[in-house]
């Protein structure tokens, strides 16, 4: 196999991430109390426009620590996409809930609403919209839904930190919402997560949880079963610097996609089109093959050209762990057997896209 030339990411840290590492370092608060905490919960709070935001150590807790906040919990239901990554579903797993998997819509790939109420039962608690590679979902349908039924409304917003559904950020519907900064997000930390909610007593609750369940005014007693969901103030020392340049970040990720779009006309590939009324982010830009046998065949002839591609995500009813009972959903299995990640950093320019989608040109044309 070639030498990668082309990652499908790599994260862009030419800010301010190595000189508030390094006052870390000189101040020796590194651990989970420090100033950077405060300080990033609050500007990214204010970025999104949010009221409250709590720091974790990494996205998959933030939704744990979301769900259980709401006291989600066994026999209890939560609606959430199929088409999706495992963490979102897992989470629900976590708390001994049961996840109801939902198709996708064909034309955003995010999760089809008409199909919602069908799902709702007795035992349905919160419904799970995950906003897919950066575009948001239909938020008015799910939050009238939500209100219809007396639902609770989680917002996976793993991919999407930025986007926009009629402009207002995604992250700030929902009664809480969760974010990730993992290495390839548009702005990282390494590992860390963030839960945020316009509602006061959830944030509080979330704070108590992530924090061993430790008292509020009694020094180590400790009156719930809490969890180390703490992040640490290197970390957000990284998400600080990282949010002072997401303008900018967020800027070369929709240009880069405009270069992918114009580049990859007149090719048998599907993409994710941004609808009216949303802002996408493109975390990451995938195509969709139309015929799904040519994936395997076209992520090895870009390999040899030292181009990264990793598939989309596989459906996750289709799973071991979640495939008991059997359910058929078309749109997430016509995605999920033909998607492929392309390279998705903001680093790349005119001459690399070219070189990339004239890989992707010369596989079909061969």
């Amino acid at each position: 196999m070639s030498t990668i030339k082309y990652p499908v990411y790599r994260p862009d840290l030419s800010g301010n991430e190595k000189k508030y590492v390094n006052e870390c370092l000189d101040s020796t608060w590194i651990s989970s109390k420090g100033k950077f905490i405060n300080e990033f919960e609050e500007k990214f709070a204010g970025y999104i426009g949010v009221r409250y935001a709590a720091s974790v150590s990494n996205g998959t807790v933030a939704l744990h620590l979301a769900l259980i906040t709401l006291g989600i919990g066994p026999g209890d239901e939560v609606i959430v996409p199929s088409f999706t990554y495992i963490a979102s579903v897992n989470a629900i797993a976590y708390t001994g809930a049961t996840p109801v998997f939902a198709d996708s819509d064909q034309n955003t790939w995010q999760i089809d609403t008409s199909g919602i109420r069908k799902l709702i039962t007795p035992k349905t608690k919160a419904i799970m919209p995950v906003h897919l590679y950066g575009h948001p979902s239909d938020m008015d349908a799910i939050m009238l839904i939500a209100k219809e039924f007396g639902l609770f409304v989680i917002e996976d917003c793993a991919e999407a930190f930025g986007s926009k559904y009629k402009d207002k950020y995604v992250g700030t519907f929902g009664d809480i919402s969760t974010f990730s900064f993992f290495g390839n997000k548009t702005i990282t930390t390494g590992e860390g997560g963030m839960v945020v909610s316009n509602d006061k007593t959830l944030y509080d609750r979330s704070v108590h949880f992530k924090g061993q369940g430790l008292a509020k005014y009694r020094e180590y007693w400790h009156d719930v079963l809490g969890y180390n969901y703490r992040m640490t103030n290197i970390c957000a020392a990284l998400g600080l610097a990282q949010l002072e340049r997401a303008d900018s970040t967020i800027s070369a990720k929709r240009e880069l996609a405009e270069k992918y779009i114009a580049n990859l006309q007149n090719l048998p590939v599907e993409y994710q089109k941004e609808t009216p009324d949303v802002f996408h982010t493109y975390w990451m830009f995938t195509i969709m093959l139309v015929d799904p046998e040519t994936r395997d065949g076209l992520r090895e002839s870009l390999a040899a050209k030292g181009i990264e591609t990793r598939p989309s995500f596989y459906p996750v009813h289709t799973m071991p762990m979640y495939s008991a009972k059997y359910v058929k959903l078309p749109v997430a299995e016509y995605l999920g057997w033909r998607g492929i990640n392309l390279p998705s950093y903001p680093g790349l320019n005119e001459k690399d896209i070219l070189y990339i989608t004239d890989a992707i040109k010369g596989y079909f044309n061969a």
